[in-house]
């Protein structure tokens, strides 16, 4: 056994691990990544980098089935010819970005000066960090441990994933055909956007919701558009349709509900949520406290309870959210090595549900303002009547904001249109540096454009109060 001196060692390799080690690096410590699975973690090799790719070819395929309202027509060379995905060659070029952002995040790393070791880490003690790789076992020093070592899907008894026919959102990548009849069992995030991906692609899909609706968690009036627009594309949608359990029947699966009905399918994808990688690393020994369902409890600077252990990203269930995890693991990095540092603000993250139309939003949601957390105003605008989005043939879609009573400052907004994950960065400029709405509809935007609702809408919300 070796020992070896640091200043930081960061355990896992998703967004809060390497952007907290370059964080730490430019502050001029140490930095030792210990990472198991390749740079990047499941935001880049099995869950946002794939998932967002797969969902862009399903909306390429869509738009060959709505050109024909633009006036286009195939009828010349290929008459008779449909668009078909190629499950195989889909899933392949999708691995293969994975791997090559994977690749560029450990290039810079190791550019920077970052130790990479490949492997696995325990904390002894705060400021004693074990690291198991091939190479053998070490002890090693750090003044900061930081944990970021993410989360994996959640297993069920009654619904136990084969990788071959009943998959969880991690696995569906190593399928060499496009499922014909899928059930997607959980319409949360992570259901919803990838029933919308595979219902783009071709398959026969069934979503099972034990909920009212789809999109539980978000924006009533959002979750509404999206789930009549799943229905109205030919997606079969299960309300109020708990799960009991899962089977496979040779070539396909058997989803049975709690009620007693069945869903029969070729394939099942399981998307009940995920549980933190948090088991066996030792924290609970060193002090750290977890909560009780196994997340490392933080506060807004990313400190646990032990000294000089942080924690960033999904293992701590602040906000399952890459963005959430880099912002984490970089202010935890500047808190521990004394640099400026502003403490994480949850009112100004912006997020995104990446089903077509999209879902964005930031700041206080309705449910918010219904329950009387903040007092404000409300506007909604259909994008129907925005000129850019009638060229486009955008049928769905909103722009909503929400400003405080009486002084007008913009406290959250919600849209729904096609990259709506490009159009909230205004609102959330907005919301994050307290504009009123009468500058973000003083400020110019481009005719025709989709962010023109939004500069309407801010108009709308103007008072002489």
């Amino acid at each position: 056994m070796t020992e070896r001196k640091t200043s930081v060692v960061v355990l896992g390799g998703g967004p809060g691990c390497y952007e907290a080690a370059l964080v730490a690096a430019h502050l001029g410590a140490s930095v030792t990544v210990v990472d198991r699975d390749g740079l990047g973690g499941a935001a880049v090799l099995t869950d946002c980098v794939p998932s967002k790719t797969l969902i862009s070819v399903g909306d390429f395929m869509q738009r060959f089935e709505a050109a024909t309202e633009l006036g286009v027509g195939f009828e010349a060379a290929h008459a008779g010819e449909e668009a078909t995905a190629d499950a195989s060659r889909v899933n392949a070029r999708i691995l293969a970005l994975a791997a090559a952002q994977s690749h560029d995040i450990e290039q810079r790393l190791l550019t920077e000066g970052v130790r990479v070791c490949r492997g696995v880490g325990r904390v002894l003690a705060p400021g004693r960090v074990r690291i198991e790789s091939e190479s053998g076992t070490e002890d090693v020093d750090a003044e900061v441990v930081l944990v970021a070592t993410g989360a994996t899907p959640r297993v069920m008894d009654s619904a136990r994933p084969d990788g071959e026919r009943i998959l969880t959102w991690q696995q569906i990548y190593a399928l060499k055909e496009l499922p014909e009849r899928l059930v997607v069992v959980g319409s949360g995030v992570t259901g919803a956007e990838l029933a919308h991906a595979y219902l783009g692609l071709g398959s026969d899909v069934t979503l099972v919701s034990s909920r009212d609706r789809v999109l539980p968690g978000e924006d009533a009036d959002a979750a509404e558009v999206i789930e009549n627009v799943f229905r109205r594309r030919g997606m079969t949608v299960l309300n109020r349709s708990r799960m009991a359990s899962v089977e496979r029947t040779g070539d396909g699966v058997v989803v049975t509900l709690e009620d007693g009905r069945t869903v029969e399918g070729s394939h099942c994808l399981l998307a009940v949520g995920s549980v933190p990688q948090t088991a066996g690393l030792g924290l609970e020994e060193a002090g750290v406290e977890l909560t009780a369902s196994g997340h490392i409890q933080v506060d807004r600077v990313s400190r646990t309870s032990a000294r000089g252990i942080y924690a960033a990203g999904d293992c701590t269930g602040v906000l399952p959210l890459a963005s959430v995890a880099a912002m984490q693991g970089r202010i935890a990095m500047a808190h521990a090595l004394g640099d400026a540092v502003a403490p994480l603000n949850l009112r100004g993250v912006s997020a995104n549900i990446f089903t077509d139309p999209e879902i964005a939003t930031v700041g206080y949601s309705q449910k918010d303002i219904d329950e009387g957390k903040v007092d404000a105003h409300t506007v909604m605008l259909p994008l129907a009547t925005n000129p850019r989005a009638k060229m486009q043939n955008v049928h769905d879609g909103f722009v909503k904001l929400f400003a405080r009573k009486g002084i007008g400052t913009v406290v959250g907004g919600v849209v729904v249109a096609p990259r709506a994950s490009e159009l909230i960065y205004p609102v959330t400029l907005a919301v994050q540096h307290r504009l009123t709405v009468d500058q973000l509809a003083g400020t110019f935007t481009v005719y025709p454009s989709m962010s023109g609702s939004i500069a309407e809408a801010a108009r709308r919300l103007h008072t002489t109060e």
